[in-house]
């Protein structure tokens, strides 16, 4: 037969020179592209089969096969599904991008066909091309299911290929590289290797539905060649929930997380409609040491009809969720040309949002159902989940639902906010909590003492995030969530409350004293005024209603945000004898007064250490704490 040539389409010419320079960062997704269009060769196969069972084809063992000729340096991808005509490898292979796909859903829209087909569609053109960056040279073999005369193809990617028809091609196609040598410094592998073949396909087509088989060399008596099967085709998220077992989960868990022990949970989803996917997703039962650094690796394996597409799809799960490992396996999704970067679709999003919605609500379920699991995963996620309160304002309730807090409510069990409101006493109209390093300082903190005077349940929070997403969610159920160290409190119920007599009394009394120690104190504090909130302690430091706490400031500094320093504010409690003491001291007007500022500066420092901070003079605090001991002796 008469070889034909013809000159490539600019825009083909154009993605060679593309992928010979090499657009894929990983060579090796060669195989897995010619390996899905072989797989896809083969659905469409079955499919034509089914429409029409006059169709002379061979349906009797669908397969893949890979054969390497080391002396020739080839590699071969074979298989026995639909082929192409003539006419089909001029049009798919010297088009760009031209899979075929259009004209075939056109013909079933017309033909009403329905089940599911147009997910069989591969992209053809693209993935063929990719062989270049690894050939010098391709030749391709194929004949179409029902016909009696084949074609073969050949391009060595220099802008022209060659057609000529021929008597004697099996059905199917057969894909042979020419392989270009070995250049382990360029990311290009010896690809005549078995080891290597294996090692790709367990990789990227490790679930397709169909056989990938590796043909054995023939031994020496000339027998016929072993075929053995590289891939497990075991999907198991494509299979029923009755028809996999428990420890066919963690076995797939543990080959995708690299975790040695079993997942706390295992989440299945299954899509259907206009845009299909299924989704095999885990909760570990530990959290991973590097979950809170910027080296944390997070995201789902995206496959795409079985095959593999990418190891950490971080668009499909928010950052707060980037501890669930799993398997997304889409139908159709819109890829770039490499396979290897997802486009911001709507196809992306929507899968985003219900898989986000699907692993909060197992959480709920997890809470609603089984408390010890559910502590434990607290215990473990509870700090990343709460992320989501400030950066996903979409699902902030559903976070709220199955959020958990330690509370002064009980030593041991934490709280929902649903059950604090709940507990709340008549006529309290917010919900109270204090942030810090531990429970324990947060407990002892001198802020806490009128609300654990008058039995008032207060929330306390210890992770960083706390401090963020209080103030972003403001609200719950309609009560106001406060901090017990911001802004002036008043928890007096109306028999406790001073008349307005005696508050005007004690004002004037420390109105002297709070103003000149208002002066002292004038770098450090922007008021100081008596307190409501303290009981026991002479003194605590408090942040106004809109400022930052100094936790937040720290915050936003170590993330390399400047942010102004807030002046606090110093209570004094007036019943503590210390203060009393002070304020008569004050008010006798000494001479000399050095020792009531020396009193005073104690005091605020003192208050700073009380809730966990520093004195700005650490040696000059110890020093007026030393001469005060030797003077009481």
């Amino acid at each position: 037969m008469a070889t034909e040539t013809f000159e490539f389409q600019v825009e083909a010419r154009q993605l060679l020179q593309l992928m010979i320079h090499s657009v894929y960062s990983n060579k090796d997704v060669f195989l897995r592209e010619l390996v899905s269009n072989a797989s896809d060769a083969l659905d469409k196969l079955r499919l034509a089969k089914l429409r029409d069972d006059t169709l002379d084809a061979d349906v009797s063992d669908p397969h893949i096969e890979l054969e390497v000729d080391k002396d020739a340096r080839t590699l071969t991808v074979r298989d026995n599904g639909i082929g192409m005509s003539y006419d089909e490898v001029g049009r798919l292979i010297g088009t760009i991008a031209n899979s075929g796909t259009a004209q075939f859903l056109k013909e079933l829209k017309e033909a009403e066909e329905e089940g599911g087909a147009e997910g069989l569609i591969g992209q053809f053109g693209v993935g063929f091309y990719s062989g270049f960056m690894v050939a010098d040279e391709m030749t391709l073999l194929t004949r179409r299911a029902g016909e009696s005369h084949g074609t073969r193809w050949s391009s060595r990617g220099e802008g022209t290929y060659t057609l000529e028809r021929v008597d004697d091609a099996p059905q199917g196609t057969a894909v042979t590289l020419h392989l270009k040598p070995a250049d382990p410094e360029n990311q290009l592998h010896d690809y005549t290797s078995e080891w290597k073949i294996r090692e790709i396909v367990k990789r990227y087509s490790d679930f397709i539905t169909w056989p990938v088989k590796l043909v054995q060399p023939q031994g020496d008596g000339g027998d016929t060649p072993e075929h053995e099967t590289l891939n497990s085709m075991k999907a198991l998220w494509a299979r029923s929930r009755e028809e996999v077992s428990d420890d066919e989960y963690h076995e797939l868990y543990k080959h995708i997380s690299h975790d040695w022990r079993d997942p706390l949970e295992t989440i299945r989803l299954q899509a259907e409609g206009t845009f299909e996917y299924q989704a095999l997703l885990f909760v570990p039962a530990h959290a991973p040491h590097d979950l809170f650094t910027q080296n944390h690796r997070r995201g789902l394996q995206l496959y795409v009809k079985r095959v593999f597409i990418m190891d950490d799809c971080e668009e499909l799960l928010p950052p707060y969720l980037r501890f669930v490992k799993g398997v997304v396996d889409a139908q159709d999704l819109s890829l770039n040309v490499s396979r290897e970067i997802l486009q911001q679709d709507r196809h992306i999003r929507a899968m985003r949002n219900r898989l986000t919605k699907k692993v909060l609500a197992t959480v709920k379920e997890m809470r609603e159902k089984n408390a010890e699991r559910y502590a434990d995963f607290w215990r473990e996620f509870g700090a990343v989940l709460k992320e989501g309160l400030v950066t996903d304002a979409e699902n902030r309730d559903a976070i709220l639902a199955v959020a958990s807090f330690s509370s002064t409510h009980s030593a041991e069990e934490p709280t929902t906010l649903a059950a604090y409101v709940e507990r709340m006493k008549d006529g309290q109209e917010d919900i109270w909590y204090l942030t810090g390093e531990n429970r324990q300082a947060v407990e002892n903190s001198p802020h806490m003492e009128a609300f654990r005077a008058k039995g008032i349940e207060v929330l306390l929070l210890t992770d960083p995030v706390d401090e963020v997403w209080a103030d972003t969610v403001g609200t719950f159920e309609g009560k106001r969530l406060r901090s017990v160290a911001k802004g002036e409190i008043d928890l007096d119920g109306e028999e406790e409350k001073q008349t307005d007599g005696e508050k005007e009394k004690q004002a004037e009394s420390y109105a002297g004293l709070l103003g000149w120690m208002k002066e002292q104190l004038a770098e450090e504090v922007k008021d100081v005024r008596l307190s409501s909130r303290l009981t026991v302690s002479p003194a605590c430091v408090v942040s106004d209603a809109d400022d930052l706490t100094p936790a937040l400031e720290n915050m936003y500094r170590a993330m390399g945000q400047e942010v102004p320093r807030s002046k606090r504010i110093l209570e004094l409690n007036p019943g503590h004898p210390l203060v009393q003491g002070l304020n008569r001291a004050f008010q006798e007007e000494p001479a000399d007064r050095t020792p009531l500022t020396e009193t005073t500066e104690l005091l605020h420092s003192l208050a700073v250490l009380a809730e966990g901070g520093q004195p700005k003079d650490p040696a000059r605090f110890v020093k007026l704490v030393a001469e005060r001991l030797e003077r009481s002796l």
